[in-house]
């Protein structure tokens, strides 16, 4: 291991090992997550399952490439290389100022389903950033009325920050799976593989069952079996452990809410669907295998 990472490494283990982050994580935690329970529509909105795919990492694109290009020009005007260079660079200082805030309300709403360990990283994620937004503000303010070193300056500190805040956004997508599939490595067969016997499953029941190392939750809706993939692809809880809503499964952890028929993702937070699964009786009992 480099002497990079090592510290690396360190930095993060310091950070969640701070339990009374909790303490000043919790009250902003806890009204951010009621108001998404609240309403299906807003929780599906920031949290992308209109999308089928997390809306705060591509939102984050736009400041983090705009200010790079705000810091290469300052660079360029620094030098001397082209003065004409300064509007352009006060014009995408302006556009990642106002993207960031954008940025921040799915990365406040990811933030709010996080416990313990990654709720800590990105309660320190999310303040580095607040921070990062004041810096670039006060930056905009200097430049407009001419003081131009001091905003130059302050937007170098503010990237400088940006570099931290993103390795933060990193460990908790790469280190902790906040906003990837949870089921993205699971496989059912490709060929038809007895489950289940018919006759137990019952009009309404909700079991798991395995087939090819993966679980899978059976349901029989309408007289009709169906078969998706048991993992929530939001954070990994059963799917079997929910409630039936029509046809729809709602996840027992977080209320995203997958269709029975062929696993897509209706209700948020979760955006990815589930592997779902053709199914069919033979000799009383049921089989399944991976749709195409």
């Amino acid at each position: 291991m480099g002497r990079g990472s090592v510290i690396e490494e360190t930095v993060e283990r310091t950070i969640e090992k701070q339990s009374w982050i909790d303490r000043l994580a919790a009250p902003i935690q806890k009204p951010v997550f009621n108001l998404m329970e609240r309403s299906g529509t807003l929780r599906s909105v920031l949290n992308g399952t209109w999308l089928g795919h997390p809306v705060h990492p591509a939102l984050t694109d736009v400041p983090i490439g705009t200010w790079t290009a705000g810091f290469v020009l300052d660079l360029l005007d620094m030098v001397g290389i082209n003065r004409r260079l300064r509007r352009a660079s006060d014009v995408v200082q302006t556009i990642g100022f106002f993207s960031a805030i954008v940025a921040a309300l799915p990365g406040l709403a990811d933030w709010s389903y996080t416990r313990n360990r990654p709720r800590r990283v990105g309660f320190v994620h999310g303040l580095t950033n607040l921070v990062i937004v004041g810096i670039y503000g006060a930056s905009l303010a200097a430049r407009r009325r001419g003081d131009r070193g001091t905003g130059v300056a302050l937007s170098a500190l503010g990237y400088g920050l940006l570099m931290f805040s993103s390795w933060l956004g990193g460990t908790l997508a790469y280190r902790f799976g906040i906003g990837v599939n949870h089921a993205a490595f699971e496989a059912g067969p490709r060929e038809f593989t007895p489950v289940f016997d018919d006759a137990q499953l019952r009009e309404g029941d909700v079991r798991c069952v395995e087939a090819n190392g993966m679980p899978i939750m059976l349901t029989r809706y309408l007289g009709q079996v169906y078969a998706i993939g048991d993992t929530c692809t939001h954070l990994g809880c059963s799917l079997h452990e929910g409630r039936m809503v029509g046809d729809e499964i709602v996840c027992p952890c977080h209320g995203s809410h997958f269709r029975i028929s062929d696993g897509s993702a209706m209700v948020g937070p979760a955006s990815a669907p589930e592997i779902h699964f053709d199914v069919r009786v033979v000799n009383g009992r049921i089989e399944v295998r991976q749709a195409a």
